[in-house]
């Protein structure tokens, strides 16, 4: 009984709850395909369930449980994600034949999830059961959200970020502040980083810098080939994430490059023609600014065969990178927009009922919603807040880091340090890569990273908080 009442185990406890009340019991709460699902359905065997179904019932207004099944790898999309839905969806395969059901995905991402919190909860109460009890009950207020939540009912990639991140980070913790930290435990931080930077195409530059996490973690004095085995993972995740990025579909570059140009550079640009000379791209072009790679009514057909020559092959992100730096002003008004969607945790332009519950075409589920409405409503959707933000959690950070006497510590420090770079690389990605097109669900990992700093915030100032109180009752 005694052993019960810990406080991971209560946060486990509660977020077991608030997972079966909101993603399991009636009515179903998913998040409407808005076109991205195809490519997950064609790698892992799934089709839609009604094949009448018409395109406005299929996408944007209404989620689905149910998937028909289809041969495998019609298609290949590289992301981590396969193995979390291949693996319910062969086993329900073999027990359950005429349709897969999006809630044994959902089972699958739960368990990770509740793994993270318990993680999360051991390392950050620090033998403080009250310290561990409000962290507790932060994780369940943030990461349980039904913004965060609902995403575990559908094909998108975006929980998987979400999970591995946690994962991640859990793992890594708490390996870097344990006295005598195992290779067994090395290779599950391993693995969750793994997942994480293949979890998408745009995630896997993070590894280069997680790479440089596992060379610190050499220093360590770990148990077995300690040394030999960090190294071997730092060199690894370098070459995954350069692997991952060149072996990006050639459909998906070409799709990030129009965004990023058209609907990016030239979206409202004063001066078309002189970017476009700038870009080294035909002045023909200049009727394609400020539109997006999935209009119909364009002038000139997004895979128009002269675009491959006069635009795909002329162009590059190294190219947009460095128009960017040549005009520093107009990557402000990116990251000016791109704050001005940065706290949205949930698409709100997708439908989370089915079309079975009567609800309105698009209705969203407000249940359990605090920290995402929070968000949404109250805190400032600007790039003052944000670089405020990041200011006060690098100064705590910073602090920890020069104040600690032991190397663990810092370690432990430097890769919380690597969580504010995470968001912030998140933040500009979008920005870069993908223009202003759906830029609020592009910025889902960089919520993950701002939330996770939140809430690494709102521990440490708890701790501080009970040890003053400690001092004062002596």
């Amino acid at each position: 009984m005694k052993r019960l009442f810990k406080a991971e185990n209560l946060a486990v406890l509660g977020g077991c709850g608030l997972i079966i009340y909101l993603l399991f019991l009636q009515p179903f709460v998913g998040v409407a395909d808005n076109g991205d699902f195809l490519r997950m359905m064609n790698t892992v065997g799934l089709n839609y369930y009604d094949a009448a179904e018409g395109y406005a019932d299929r996408f944007f207004s209404f989620s689905h449980a149910r998937f028909s099944y289809e041969n495998l790898f019609k298609g290949f999309y590289p992301s981590s994600q396969i193995l979390l839905v291949l693996v319910p969806r062969l086993l329900a395969g073999l027990v359950h034949g005429s349709y897969f059901d999006i809630r044994l995905l959902a089972a699958v991402y739960a368990l990770l999830l509740l793994a993270a919190t318990w993680l999360i909860v051991k390392t950050g109460a620090r033998g403080s059961w009250i310290a561990g009890l409000l962290l507790g009950a932060a994780m369940l207020v943030v990461f349980y959200d039904i913004g965060y939540l609902a995403y575990f009912n559908s094909l998108f990639g975006e929980p998987v970020s979400m999970v591995a991140m946690l994962l991640t980070f859990a793992l890594g913790l708490r390996l870097a502040l344990q006295e005598r930290p195992t290779t067994k435990g090395l290779t599950l931080f391993f693995i969750a980083v793994l997942f994480l930077i293949c979890s998408k195409i745009q995630n896997a530059p993070v590894g280069l810098a997680f790479s440089l996490i596992f060379l610190r973690l050499m220093t360590l004095d770990g148990t077995g080939n300690w040394r030999k085995l960090a190294l071997r993972f730092a060199v690894a995740v370098s070459l995954i994430s350069v692997i991952m990025y060149v072996a990006a579909p050639k459909e998906l570059k070409h799709i990030n490059l129009y965004q990023t140009v058209f609907y990016g550079i030239l979206n409202e640009s004063p001066d078309v023609q002189g970017d476009l000379r700038e870009l080294g791209l035909p002045q023909r072009l200049e009727v394609l600014a400020g539109t997006n790679y999935f209009q119909t009514d364009t002038a000139i057909k997004q895979d128009d065969p002269s675009l491959q020559a006069d635009f795909y092959d002329r162009v590059s992100h190294k190219d947009v990178l460095f128009f960017y730096i040549k005009h520093p002003s107009r990557l402000l008004e990116g990251m000016k927009y791109a704050a001005s969607n940065s706290m949205d945790i949930r698409p709100y332009y997708l439908g989370n009922y089915e079309k079975s519950e009567g609800k309105p075409e698009g209705a969203l589920s407000y249940t359990y919603n605090l920290w995402s409405q929070l968000k949404k409503e109250y805190l400032p959707h600007t790039l003052g807040f944000l670089l405020i933000f990041y200011l006060v959690y690098y100064a705590g950070v910073l602090h920890e880091h020069f104040h600690s006497r032991k190397r663990s510590e810092r370690i432990a420090a430097e890769l919380l340090m690597l969580l504010g770079l995470i968001g912030l690389f998140s933040f500009l990605v979008p920005i870069l890569g993908d223009g202003r097109a759906d830029i609020g669900k592009h910025l889902f990992l960089f919520n993950v990273s701002f939330d996770m700093m939140a809430v690494t915030m709102f521990g440490w100032l708890v701790h501080k908080i009970i040890k003053v109180v400690k001092i004062i009752a002596r």
